[in-house]
């Protein structure tokens, strides 16, 4: 078991052979698609990566990250953190290969004989753990002040139906 920092690029058919782990932290800041929704880019990635072949001797990648994260609350737009945490399996196969026979529960990762970017594969996990619409929780939030408040004048203003005219058609009885 590796516990250094992540390394950017591996080989997962050498580290399978071996039946590797790495385990390491990422510093946020070093993932800038996964910092662009993100309030501020303070923090790490724990990651642990187990390198493995199944019964089939198809190579496996087991991931486990985790990291807390600031977004903008869409309820009240204060910071909120939240925990975010993501396993994924996959199974390593090569470019074009028939995915068909796999068992069901591996995400297919198609690899040709360039080395794997585990921090892009990592960034693209975390990228889809985030929430549509981070928020806190309802009773820990309140929307932003005036937000409820009706604006001044709308009440009073009337605007004419758009429909009124196909109204007017629907009664004339040449139509």
């Amino acid at each position: 078991m590796l516990n250094d920092p992540i390394p950017l690029h591996v080989d997962p058919r050498k580290l399978a052979d071996r039946n590797t782990t790495l385990e390491g932290s990422v510093p946020l800041a070093d993932l800038p698609r996964l910092c662009d929704p993100l309030s501020d880019s303070v923090g790490t990635v724990q990651a642990r990566f187990v390198f493995d072949r199944d019964e089939d001797r198809t190579v496996v990648i087991h991931s486990d990250l985790s990291t807390e994260v600031q977004m903008v609350c869409q309820r009240c737009l204060e910071p909120v953190t939240l925990p975010i945490h993501s396993e994924c399996t996959y199974a390593v196969v090569k470019l074009g290969a028939n995915t068909q026979s796999l068992p069901t529960g591996y995400e297919v990762l198609e690899l040709g004989e360039d080395p794997l970017d585990l921090r892009d594969l990592l960034e693209d996990e975390l990228l889809l753990a985030l929430p549509i619409v981070p928020a806190h929780h309802p009773e820990e939030c309140q929307p932003p002040a005036g937000a409820n408040a009706p604006e001044s004048g709308a009440a009073e203003v009337q605007r004419p139906n758009p429909f009124s005219v196909l109204a007017q058609l629907k009664r004339d009885p040449n139509v």
